[in-house]
């Protein structure tokens, strides 16, 4: 009864009829709510700090995914999955992890719309309670995922992708991504798609992880190739690592960036630290990391995202949490925020970031949260 039901509803959501639907093997609905009370500050371009509340949804989303056996060890997978706006009216039908591919023995091939790996990064340096989400996340400073790729961030959700993941070898999987400059539908490439595919722009991204026992390790290279404009090349590596001792699980992460411009290139360092420890039935996360300040060719105050080029350009992250289950599904946390730049940098946090003034500003904030995923 209940995968009958099942059927019935995704047949609905996506309009087909309900004969094509029980072809499928194995259809899941799911989906979560993510929203923060949120107290924030951060200095504003007539030099104010005001004390600023605000409801936000972060991440929060719906999906239908499903597996269909073609023989042999091969299967079909799909999955369309589209955001869900809990503060506020609207969505985006389709425009978050939507893709179709093969699996089998041989790994899992993809194509559509979803994240690079170099977000698969974040989840081995520690994710709750950020659930890589909200004011909360780490990918503020590293991988500045506020910006588009066209912009200069790196821990984005790409369109036009195809990926390939091998299979574990005793802990050890490989990854593979082509993000398309292309104009057949929406793109991320500037100034639009088919400049971007005329130019020969996209991006390239490789990857590999060991999780085995207590040990985490991870490390990608991300180029972008004129994916900004004509003749502009990004690159960003990362490698971060976790240990599970216990009573305590310890993370590390180095990432360098690299940007083409106009009047040479611009560089950065960061690195950062985090710890995971079991408080009662819940989980405290505390974390800080380091931008170094802006260095290369380019001219001071040549700025890629956040990224500055000059003296004071650099900025810390600090962040502290608690996560508490109230049960399997649902949970509740809090947690405090903080992005201190030196005087001339520009860096803002990461989901529904906080507008600042353009440099020299530090914002941040106390967050309360309620999860529940189904």
């Amino acid at each position: 009864m209940k995968k009958k039901l099942v059927a019935v509803a995704v047949a609905g959501i996506l309009g087909m009829p309900l004969a094509a639907q029980a072809q499928t093997a194995n259809v899941v609905l799911y989906g979560r709510l993510n929203l923060t009370t949120e107290f924030m500050r951060g200095q504003q371009a007539d030099g104010s700090n005001p004390t600023a509340v605000r409801l936000s949804s972060n991440s929060s989303r719906f999906g239908v995914r499903g597996v269909e056996s073609l023989g042999g060890g091969l299967n079909a997978i799909f999955q369309i999955e589209s955001s869900i706006n809990g503060d506020s009216n609207g969505g985006n039908l389709g425009g978050r992890e939507t893709f179709v591919g093969l699996q089998g023995d041989w790994g899992t091939f993809k194509a559509g719309n979803f994240l690079n790996i170099t977000d698969d990064m974040h989840g081995i340096f520690g994710n709750v309670p950020t659930y890589l989400t909200s004011v909360l996340s780490t990918a503020a400073l590293w991988g500045m995922d506020q910006y588009s790729r066209a912009a200069g961030g790196f821990e984005t959700r790409n369109q036009n992708n195809l990926r390939y993941d091998s299979p574990s070898f005793n802990g050890l999987t490989f990854s593979g991504m082509v993000s398309l400059c292309d104009s057949s539908g929406t793109s991320s490439c500037n100034p639009n798609g088919h400049d971007g595919e005329l130019r020969h722009g996209y991006a390239v991204n490789v990857g590999s992880i060991y999780n085995n026992g207590p040990i985490q390790v991870g490390a990608n290279w991300d180029h972008n190739q004129q994916y900004r404009g004509d003749g502009l090349d990004d690159n960003e590596f990362t490698l971060t690592g976790g240990y599970d001792f216990g009573p305590v699980r310890l993370a590390a992460v180095y990432e360098y960036m690299k940007f083409d411009t106009p009047t040479g290139d611009l560089k950065r360092n960061f690195w950062g630290v985090s710890g995971t420890i079991p408080a009662g039935p819940g989980k405290i996360y505390a974390f800080w990391g380091h931008a170094g300040n802006g260095s290369g060719s380019a001219a001071d105050g040549t700025q890629v995202g956040g990224l500055v080029k000059g003296s004071d350009t650099g900025a810390d992250q600090w962040e502290v949490s608690y996560t508490y289950p109230l049960s399997k599904r649902t949970q509740v946390y809090a947690g405090y925020v903080k992005i201190n730049n030196k005087s001339n940098g520009g860096y803002i946090l990461n989901i529904n970031p906080y507008p600042t003034a353009a440099h020299g500003a530090d914002p941040g904030g106390l967050v309360l949260g309620m999860i529940h995923f189904f």
